[in-house]
């Protein structure tokens, strides 16, 4: 008997195994058309998800079903945005509710979301994206209770890093909740319940480009009441904390037709000055456990009225502490006679009558006191400021007095005596009439740290008068690295620029007596992601990689809108010292204009007139140079591009006078030219010029191929050149030389590459190529052999490091024998056929006359005499050259 009980028992067990692994497959088409319906009737937008599947087995004896990767995509007028996406969506229900007939809701028991994006957007016509309800559901009769796949019957729930976004263009304000973790436990099944809730998350929140919260921690344990039949909720046991403040909570928020009906109070549940420390994020100000703190600070506030379309509720905020004090254990000094006295108030309920008053804020530190007030009205239309700094700060007292985490200790004394009165409009418009600005900055021995620096920036000195129209910098000096820099002028537009994002637009006065460039490199990060694809057991998969450089790069900034006339007695760029610097700088649209800038350089001077620009993906520059007396040697082999340029100038000594027109890209790390981008000309004269062949492996090649010339002697001086480039080619216009009674053609292109490609012509006259042409010229031609000239090319190829040099003599044969056969011709129209007929018989070297046809008539005896004449002329040339070519 027991035999059969255990038996049907595990025939039963078996059953029910096989039927819950089963279920997944049986019901999942059934619950993917759920989740579909779900959604399609209700909402007008692009959704997706890339699974459904259903589980009896993780919270067994309840089914889940999860829904992997839904994306709510929206259509116009917000085309493209996401509005909501859910990495993960769990619903969970009793098993039974599985075998509903297809018009019964599946009632859901609990569910959580993880790695949710929630994004709320109105654009600048006040339309929000979320708006997506399918309009024509609204036209359909009331009761559709049977349509709907899903009821809610929810006990608990649970959102796991989920990130909020509201954006509404119009009023350019952004808020962002971020790593919001939230559960809450509840029995909804009732119309009057107790939600016990459990919230983290990360909060920030910005207004017209300007942020007022960064990353602040929020933490609330709450128990709220829940009055669903009524929609009122009710805050009873609460604990906040705003990153390490403490607040308590009590009253309701009611959910009405006109919006929400709130009526709350909150404050500080003591009235220690750590709750100030408190605010500030723990990252920055320690550990709150050891500091010792004498005064209070308390936060109190009130909220009552209708948050709605057109109203705020009416609140009243404050501020207060009076004659505190902290000191960290760990730390030398304290902080000393603290007051804040602050509120935000608003009585009417219209936003814009919102006014702030910071009707002191002070403090100690050792002797130095510093105080400031500030106040604020019609915030939302046009912010009125009225504000006040005074006293001196010694700046090293900072990380002895607060747990400032920095690479080089604050020093520095600061001095501050300043009023301001402004409103945003006349900032915006640049009325400066309108505000009223006076007083003094001091700051002296001040060091400090600047992003992508390579060293300190120390400034000994910085004194600044404020007043209505501008703000006057009287003296600015500082040192950073090898390099010292004075500055003096004038902003005609700090306040736009400190409050609005505008640009800073100054015109000043720069002197140093040396600056390195490369001490004000400021460092750019880049971010690149790569796909790299896996194969793991015939498994494809595909994982990004996000790695992160840092490289020096310059970028002007895009803020600035200033004119700078500079003088340094040295300056440092890449490997080359200039002296003598001055010029005119124009900073504008993220680029430099350099206006008759002088340096002496290389024994002579280097005048520019260009731009720089940082603007594009890649840095730009385009320039004229105007070069006098630089030393050639020096010049040619020290800067890279005159290097690319003219590679042959290495070996020439003496000066140079030129002009240069050059443009391309920079290198964004050392902001020097990317000579495979150049484009521009060069046109210049030699003085006082020589070569050194022997330094050269082509003059050297040169020189040892053409016999009748020694370059050693060639004369340079007063040789003018010009040249193009491109594309990484140099074309040199044909220019003439002259050695002793030779002329000389020069013309062709080299690369940046060092290939090359030249045609070097010689004139030379025919007494060069030796006695036997001499003797040929003056017996058939009675020519002078030193006023015939014979063209002579050189052709050079291969690259200047490894160089050939070829003759083309084919063209000398064939312009010396054209030469003296119409020197032949010539003299036969004076002398007559006779003279003719002589010449032919002698050509033939023979005494048997019956060979040789006598003319008849004048032209064929000139005819014979052509024939003869470029038959022996070819014959003994090409003789002789070939000679001389094979020793």
């Amino acid at each position: 008997m027991v035999k059969k009980i255990l038996k049907w028992t595990g025939i039963v067990l078996l059953v029910l195994v096989l039927l819950l692994a089963a279920a997944p497959f049986l019901f999942k088409n059934k619950i993917k058309s759920m989740v579909l319906k779900a959604i399609n009737e209700q909402v007008d937008a692009n959704v997706a998800f890339e699974d459904v599947s259903l589980s009896l087995f993780s919270h067994f004896p309840k089914a889940s079903v999860t829904v992997d990767k839904l994306s709510i995509i929206n259509k116009a007028p917000f085309e493209g945005d996401t509005l909501v996406y859910m990495g993960e969506i769990n619903l969970n229900m009793s098993v039974i509710e599985l075998f509903n007939d297809a018009g019964e809701p599946i009632n859901l028991e609990s569910f959580s979301t993880k790695d949710g994006i929630v994004n709320i957007l109105f654009n600048k016509d006040g339309v929000g994206n979320f708006d997506i309800a399918v309009k024509n559901a609204e036209e359909t009769p009331a009761d559709t209770t049977a349509s709907k796949p899903f009821a809610l019957n929810v006990h608990d729930y649970n959102v796991e890093n989920l990130r909020f976004r509201y954006y509404d263009e119009g009023s350019k304000m952004n808020l962002v909740i971020d790593s919001l973790y939230h559960k809450g436990f509840g029995n909804f099944e009732q119309s009057k319940l107790d939600l016990d809730t459990e919230t983290t998350a990360k909060l920030t929140f910005d207004m017209d480009k300007t942020n007022y919260m960064r990353d602040v921690r929020l933490k609330l344990d709450a128990v709220l009441g829940i009055d669903l039949e009524n929609s009122v909720y009710t805050f009873k046991e609460n604990k906040a904390l705003i990153n390490q403040l403490p607040l308590e909570f009590d009253g309701s928020v009611a959910l009405v037709e006109q919006g929400q009906q709130i009526d709350l109070t909150f404050k500080t549940p003591t009235s220690s000055f750590k709750n100030f420390l408190g605010l500030v994020p723990e990252a920055y100000s320690g550990s709150l456990a050891s500091v010792q703190t004498t005064g209070d600070f308390t936060i109190n506030g009130k909220v009552n009225g209708l948050n709605g379309d057109n109203s705020v509720p009416k609140f009243n905020v404050a501020m207060a502490s009076d004659n505190a004090s902290f000191k960290y254990p760990d730390l030398p000094k304290s902080v000393q006679d603290i007051t804040i006295d602050c509120i935000i108030i608003n009585e009417t309920g219209i936003l814009n009558d919102t006014y702030v008053d910071l009707n002191k804020l002070a403090f100690r530190i050792d002797q130095d006191v510093f105080t400031a007030s500030a106040h604020i009205r019609n915030v939302m239309d046009n912010p009125l400021v009225d504000a006040a700094l005074k006293g001196t700060i010694n700046l090293a007292n900072f990380s002895k007095a607060y747990p400032v985490k920095l690479d080089i200790p604050l020093s520095g004394m600061l001095k501050a005596d300043v009023d301001t009165q402004f409103d945003m409009a006349s900032v915006e418009a640049g009325t400066y009439e309108k505000i009223k600005n006076s007083g003094s900055l001091n700051l002296t021995g001040f060091t400090y740290n600047v992003e992508g620096f390579k060293s300190p920036f120390v400034i000994n000195e910085a004194d600044m008068q404020f007043n209505p129209s501008r703000v006057t910098l009287n003296r600015f000096n500082a040192k950073t690295g090898k390099s010292d820099l004075s500055v003096n002028g004038t902003l005609d537009n700090f306040y736009g620029f400190l409050f609005k994002d505008q640009t800073l637009k100054g015109n000043f006065a720069l002197s140093s007596d040396k600056l390195v460039v490369s001490d004000f490199m400021a460092e750019e990060t880049k971010t690149t992601t790569t796909v790299v694809k896996e194969e793991e057991k015939d498994e494809k998969t595909t994982t990004t990689k996000t790695t992160t450089t840092s490289g020096d790069a310059v970028k002007i900034p895009a803020f600035l809108d200033c004119t700078i006339t500079a003088k340094a007695n040295s300056v440092v760029y890449d490997n080359l010292n200039l002296s003598n610097v001055s010029g005119k700088m124009v900073i504008r649209d993220e680029t430099v204009s350099l206006k008759d800038l002088v340096t002496t350089i290389f024994g002579g001077q280097i005048g520019l007139n260009g731009d720089v620009s940082t603007k594009g993906a890649k840095p730009t520059f385009d320039m004229a140079l105007a070069l006098k007396s630089l030393d050639i040697t020096q010049s040619f082999t020290q800067l890279d591009m005159l290097k690319k340029i003219a590679p042959i100038a290495q070996v020439i000594t003496g000066k140079l006078n030129t002009n240069i027109a050059v443009k391309g890209f920079l290198e964004s790390k050392e902001m020097t030219p990317d000579l495979n981008t150049l484009t521009g000309s060069l046109g210049g004269e030699l003085a006082s010029a020589a070569l050194n062949p022997e330094k050269s492996k082509l003059l050297s090649a040169l020189n040892n191929n053409v016999k009748f010339i020694n370059l050693d002697n060639l004369n340079l001086n007063n040789q003018k050149i010009n040249l193009t480039f491109d594309d990484g080619k140099v074309n040199i216009k044909p220019f003439d030389l002259k050695y002793q009674d030779i002329k000389i053609q020069i013309a062709g292109q080299h690369g940046f590459d060092q290939s090359m490609n030249y045609n070097v012509t010689f004139d030379v006259p025919a007494k060069y190529l030796g006695s036997d042409v001499t003797k040929l010229l003056a017996k058939y031609g009675n020519v002078d052999a030193s006023k015939m000239m014979v063209p002579v090319t050189a052709l050079l190829t291969g690259t200047f490091d490894n160089p050939k040099v070829s003759t083309d003599l084919s063209k000398s044969v064939t312009n010396l024998t054209n030469q003296l056969k119409d020197k032949l011709v010539e003299e036969a129209k004076t002398k007559g056929t006779e003279a003719l007929t002589n010449f032919i018989k002698g050509q033939t070297n023979s005494t048997d006359t019956t060979k040789t046809k006598v003319p008849v008539t004048k032209e064929e005896a000139q005819e014979q005499v052509k024939e003869k004449a470029e038959e022996a002329v070819k014959k003994g040339l090409q003789n002789l050259l070939n000679k001389n070519k094979k020793q």
